[in-house]
């Protein structure tokens, strides 16, 4: 597969657009534009766009550490290795990221079973207390990494500029795929079963 940035089509196409709509309700969420607009939010939120790297043009592997929101210390190269890592970066001060919570958290129960996925939070720019009360009130129960002031987002590869952002990482921890942007169960189901699939 040669690298490529897409909108995915088919079954895929009308999770995207609903995640176009839920982030970007003005008609421009472009990250240049926005980064200008000096409105306040304090984020910078994604177009829902998606970016699928083929085996041969992944780059080096991503390694993520730090403490889980109840101080738990963390390591995709201890916790996760050799499984496929689903990451969110995201905030309870974000409202497209708690509009995608119900839709992280079903696709992480579609993965429990299969044993071979991990997911992942990265919080941003809060206490671990405020994170924890936050997903424990919207029923998540995937972990979540506390705010580390911006190492976790450097580990991340650059890959992690809107908020909320989905990484997808293959089983050698490169990063496979990317929403950069709210997601859908659907959508994120695809990618990782794609990654699954092709490796």
């Amino acid at each position: 597969m040669i690298a490529r940035r897409a909108f995915l089509g088919g079954a895929l196409a009308l999770p995207v657009a609903l995640g176009l709509s839920a982030c970007n309700s003005s008609g421009d969420s472009s990250i240049a534009k926005q980064a200008k607009a000096g409105d306040d939010k304090n984020y910078i939120s994604g177009d829902g766009g998606i970016e699928q790297l083929g085996a041969d043009k992944r780059g080096k592997p991503v390694k993520l550490t730090g403490k889980l929101l109840d101080g738990t210390p963390w390591s995709s190269e201890k916790d996760a290795a050799g499984k496929i890592v689903v990451i969110n970066v995201w905030g309870s001060w974000c409202p497209p990221c708690k509009e995608e919570m119900p839709a992280l958290q079903k696709a992480w129960e579609s993965f429990q079973p299969k044993g071979n996925i991990v997911m992942i939070g990265v919080d941003r720019q809060e206490g671990p207390e405020t994170a924890a009360a936050y997903l424990k009130t919207v029923g998540v129960t995937y972990p979540s990494l506390q705010d580390d002031g911006g190492a976790a987002l450097v580990a991340l590869q650059g890959k992690a500029t809107a908020t909320p952002s989905t990484l997808v990482l293959d089983t050698q921890h490169r990063i496979a795929a990317r929403v950069s942007g709210p997601t859908t169960t659907a959508t994120l189901t695809g990618l990782v079963q794609d990654v699954v699939s092709k490796g």
